[in-house]
């Protein structure tokens, strides 16, 4: 299935010169979301994933059906803030400056196996943020599943040791 073809460029946001990657319309065809779906989580099979662990707000859509569909519980990392108890944090750069995500300190057990998700991969900054609250609380990582790597930024070199699974490739534009 042509996934990138579901796939809209919003220019100039979240700020000038960045070509946002939107979903939306990949979500919105019942088809292309079964199917993203379920190739991510056949990566996940045989994992033994315990956690998905999605960062918002869109690794909140697709994470959490992950997580349904592996049978595995759902963490989500959120902006500081959001999260109603005690949370663990960490700093992290986009390509575009620099953010934190928190998730509960409770949310990884020690020795979890835990899929990390998003719906892109651009420079790494926010995926390897995610791996380190799973690892800070003990929780091993077991893969990183992601609809889209945009493999000209190189973040698959911020995350290297780590198995990673992207749906949609695209290159330099």
């Amino acid at each position: 299935m042509d996934l990138a073809a579901r796939i809209r460029d919003i220019p100039d946001f979240p700020k000038p010169g960045i070509i946002f990657k939107d979903i939306t319309p990949l979500l919105q065809d019942a088809e292309a979301l079964r199917y993203a779906v379920d190739q991510m989580a056949e990566f996940g099979v045989g994992k033994k994933v315990d956690i998905v662990l999605g960062a918002e707000a869109r690794g909140f859509i697709l994470g959490a059906t992950l997580a349904y569909t592996l049978g595995a519980g759902f963490v989500p990392a959120r902006k500081p803030g959001k999260l109603p108890f005690a949370t663990v944090a960490t700093q992290y750069e986009l390509e575009y400056g620099t953010d934190s995500l928190e998730i509960h300190e409770d949310a990884i057990k020690p020795g979890s196996r835990v899929l990390v998700h998003d719906d892109l991969l651009a420079t790494g900054g926010t995926a390897r943020a995610k791996c380190d609250l799973v690892e800070k609380l003990g929780g091993e990582v077991v893969g990183l599943a992601f609809v889209i790597e945009l493999s000209f930024l190189g973040g698959r070199e911020k995350l290297k040791g780590y198995d990673m699974f992207s749906l949609v490739k695209m290159e330099a534009e």
